[in-house]
Parts: structure tokens; C-alpha cells; sequence
């Protein structure tokens, strides 16, 4: 059942939030070996669900997702639960205030299940990096989910939850739903309020969404997003109702597909789904065009100096004095510093910091933050002159499906590359959203992306819902 027809029926008094929330916890216990949920809110979740079913009874209003089960990245705060962002450095830190996507859920009247794990402090492409473990695909668990998110996206994958919120940086929210087969959001920057979200790197941070289906995403993101007088950088505009783009026609939509991104190192059957997509695209009525990006091959450099370089800053708290873990045995301030960082944090945070604060120091800051900031304009600029011409970017998520496990681990800049086609995005502030392409030969899902102008999710949603319900991809 898509996310309306739950909320409709849970109305109704058809469908027992309840005994929803029971069997979704049943789930979980049934799927902990793929290491998706860092904490369950058994009694919460149950109890929010007896709340909502004695309001219904009694005639009361409820919110627009009521019944609907939410998991939530564990970089997002919700007061009173634990916040480790997978890291030992907030190892038992639990939160003091809820973000403002939280508050927004709680209003609507979702219920929160649990927790989702990730790669520490949301730095990875594969959710291997947490501190208490890696999470497993659910079509291959020998394989990775894909990350920062892949909590989230496992989560959403596996039925364990309706929707779940993500986080991302450079990919993070794209790239797993890629790999698992699901549907991901990233938002346009100031769509959707980081308040409450623990930075990674301020300017390009977005809380993103998982979904089963674009039309579920939609009732999703409406109720997220819009302005927040927390968060300075969340854009004060009216939010559009983005369910009334759901069943639409695609003939007013013209479609761009970018060359830089359908070169060899694509996998071929990703590339040929893409170029047959359009062509069927072009056959409903939409109109298709070659389109040039070519500041794209920049994109890797220019965001792993500027996100590591925030995340130099960004981190610099973590320092044991004020909350979260600190090394018991020192002599003197410099030694708790050390200590605590040294053990708190894991081996690619630690590689972040140190290469942040690398092009962030005198003798190197001209030659890489400050020129990274020039060529992240650059793609800022190309992004808007295409968007002049064309509604939507087609284009793919990934290059390959899921990785093995341990596979790109000790190899961190091939790892890097699985953010190739996905990065830019961030960079220049736009929205994009990946939706199920397909199986390949390997039996395992690959994702298509979907890119538009900032602050026009809504023809995201259009193509997207129509992509689903009308082409075929297998």
C-alpha cells in the first residue's frame, strides 16, 4: 500500500497503527543481521501508535502521515535518544533538542521506529565505516548498501519502515537507494531545514529522503520541507503542493542527458537503460536533447577538498571537553585532545580532518580551498546555463551496482570515484533524485538520476512518478 492509501485507511480505523507498528518491528528483529538500525524505539513507536488509535476513536484531527512508520539516519537529532553519528566520540550522547524535520514528523503524526546506522559521521560510500559495523545490501550481503545512508536505504529496502530520512553530502542519499533498489531525494540546499542535522560540511549538508516509490516520496517531502527560523541557510519559500504533480503527463517537459556522464566507464547495461529511457521518454512526448557539463570531470577534486575542509572545521568540537567520549588517562589538556580524538574517531574521519585541515592551512589554502570555491562556481554556472534550455538532466546514479564488502576499503580514492555522477549536484545546490533503473545481469538493482534547477522538486516528481508508473525497466 502506497503511503495515502495507509494514511487513508489508518483514518478509516481499517488499518490498526498498532498492530502496524508490531509487525514492522517484527521485521527488524527478523533482518538485524544486515546491520541497518543502531537503535530501536520499541516503546515510543508503540506508544505514539496507542496515542494515535485513541484520537481516531475519539473523533480527534490527526496529521497527514498519521500511522506512518518513519527510521531516521542517526546524524539527525531526536531529543532524548542517542545521537552517535556511528562514532565512538558520541558513543551514549543523547540528543537535547529534536531536529527540525522531527518536529515536523511528530506534528504530522508519523512514527518514528528506530535509528538507522551509517558510515561515521556520514563519511563513506559504502556504510562500512561506523563503529559498530557495516551494514549488509539485503539483495547480496556480501555486498555493501551503498552510503552514507545505507541504514536508511536497507531500512526502506527491507520493509522495516515506510519511508526513512537520510543525509547527504556528496551522494550519500543517491547513491544507496541506487544500490538497493529505492528511491532517493536530495533536496535543493535550503529546501529543507539542518537544524538539528550534525554538520559534516555546512554548505553542502542536505537531509534527504528514502522511499519505495516517487508518489510516497512526494507526501513525504511536503511535510519536511519548507523554512525554519533556525536555519539561516533554509530558504523562506512557499512550499507547492508536490502531490499534485503525481499523474501528470510528461509532454511539457524538454529532458537533457549529459555526455559527460555516458562515457566507458559506465557498466554497459546502465548506459544502454539510460539511452533507451529517453528514447522511450521522446515516444510519450517529452522532448530530449543532448546536453555538456564539462566542468563534471572537476567535480571529485573540487568536492573532496571543499567537504574535507568543512569537515576540518565542522569537527574541531569533538575535542572531549563538552560532551560525547573523553580518554581517561592524561596529564595534561593537549593529552586529553589527543587521546580522545585519536581513539574517538575511526580511520576515514581521521583521514578527512587531516586532509581538511591540510588545504585549509596558509601555505596551501590559495592553491586548493581557495581555487576548489572558483571551480565550484564554475559548475554553479554551467548548472545554470543548461537549465535555461532544459527541465530535467536524465543521467545515471552510479557507475557500477553494488560493490563487495571490504572491496574499495583500503583503496579510498576509488572509493571516492562511486560519488562521480553524483557530487556536482551538491556542489552547485540543485535537486536530484535517483529512482530504480533496473536489474542488471549481476541480479542486482542500478539507479537512473534525475536532476533539476534548484528549488523545482517538483518536476523531479513529475518525471520521476511517470518513469515508474509508465516505462518499463525490466
Amino acid at each position: 500500500m502506497s503511503i495515502s492509501e495507509t494514511v487513508a485507511g489508518v483514518k478509516q480505523g481499517i488499518i490498526d497503527p498498532v498492530v502496524r507498528v508490531h509487525e514492522f518491528l517484527k521485521r527488524i528483529e527478523k533482518t538485524t543481521d544486515l546491520n541497518a538500525y543502531l537503535h530501536v524505539f520499541s516503546n515510543s513507536a508503540l506508544k505514539k501508535a496507542n496515542d494515535l488509535k485513541r484520537r481516531l476513536e475519539k473523533k480527534e484531527s490527526v496529521g497527514e502521515l498519521c500511522g506512518i512508520v518513519m527510521a531516521v539516519k542517526d546524524n539527525i537529532n531526536i531529543k532524548g535518544q542517542p545521537t552517535t553519528c556511528a562514532s565512538k566520540i558520541l558513543n551514549n550522547f543523547k540528543a537535547p533538542f529534536d531536529a527540525t524535520v522531527i518536529q515536523k514528523l511528530e506534528k504530522a503524526d508519523a512514527i518514528i521506529i528506530g535509528k538507522t546506522n551509517l558510515d561515521e559521521f556520514a563519511m563513506g560510500s559504502s556504510t562500512e565505516n561506523s563503529a559498530y559495523g557495516a551494514v549488509k545490501n539485503p539483495l547480496d550481503t556480501k555486498r555493501v548498501p551503498g552510503g552514507s545512508s545505507g541504514g536508511s536505504a536497507v531500512a526502506v529496502s527491507t520493509q522495516t519502515c515506510d519511508a526513512a530520512l537520510g543525509s547527504e553530502t556528496g551522494g550519500s542519499v543517491r547513491q544507496p537507494a541506487s544500490f538497493t533498489g529505492t528511491v532517493g531525494l536530495k533536496p535543493s540546499y535550503g529546501r529543507v531545514s539542518r537544524y538539528g542535522l550534525v554538520a559534516f560540511a555546512s554548505s553542502l549538508d542536505q537531509i534527504g529522503i528514502f522511499s519505495s516509490s516517487v508518489e510516497d516520496l512526494a507526501h513525504v517531502f511536503r511535510v519536511v520541507a519548507g523554512p525554519d527560523a533556525h536555519d539561516s541557510t533554509c530558504v523562506n519559500e512557499k512550499v507547492p503542493d508536490y502531490g499534485a504533480f503525481l499523474n501528470r503527463d510528461i509532454r511539457n517537459l524538454t529532458v537533457g542527458l549529459p555526455k559527460e556522464f555516458l562515457t566507458e566507464d559506465l557498466d554497459a547495461q546502465i548506459h544502454l537503460r539510460i539511452l533507451n529511457t529517453a528514447e522511450q521518454l521522446e515516444k510519450e512526448g517529452a522532448k530530449v536533447r543532448e546536453i555538456s557539463l564539462p566542468m563534471t570531470e572537476f567535480g571529485i577534486a573540487t568536492y573532496y577538498i571543499l567537504a574535507t575542509a568543512e569537515a576540518s572545521s565542522n569537527l574541531a568540537r569533538y575535542d572531549g571537553v563538552r560532551y560525547g567520549y573523553r580518554h581517561a588517562d592524561y596529564a595534561t589538556l593537549t593529552e586529553m585532545y589527543d587521546a580522545t580524538r585519536s581513539e574517538g574517531f575511526g580511520a576515514e574521519v581521521k583521514r578527512r580532518i587531516l586532509l581538511g585541515t591540510y588545504v585549509l592551512s596558509s601555505g596551501y589554502y590559495q592553491a586548493y580551498y581557495d581555487k576548489a570555491q572558483r571551480v565550484r562556481r564554475l559548475i554553479k554556472n554551467e548548472y545554470d546555463e543548461v537549465f535555461q534550455s532544459i527541465d530535467v538532466i536524465l543521467a545515471p546514479t552510479t557507475p557500477t551496482t553494488a560493490f563487495r564488502l571490504s572491496e574499495k576499503i583500503s583503496d579510498p580514492l576509488t572509493m571516492y570515484l562511486s560519488d562521480i555522477y553524483t557530487v556536482t549536484a551538491n556542489l552547485a545546490g540543485i535537486c536530484a533524485m535517483s529512482l530504480p533503473a533496473g536489474t542488471n545481469n549481476n541480479g542486482l538493482p542500478f539507479g537512473m538520476q534525475l536532476m533539476a534547477d534548484a528549488f523545482k522538486e517538483e518536476k523531479l516528481i513529475q518525471l520521476g512518478d511517470y518513469i515508474q508508473k509508465n516505462i518499463q525497466q525490466d
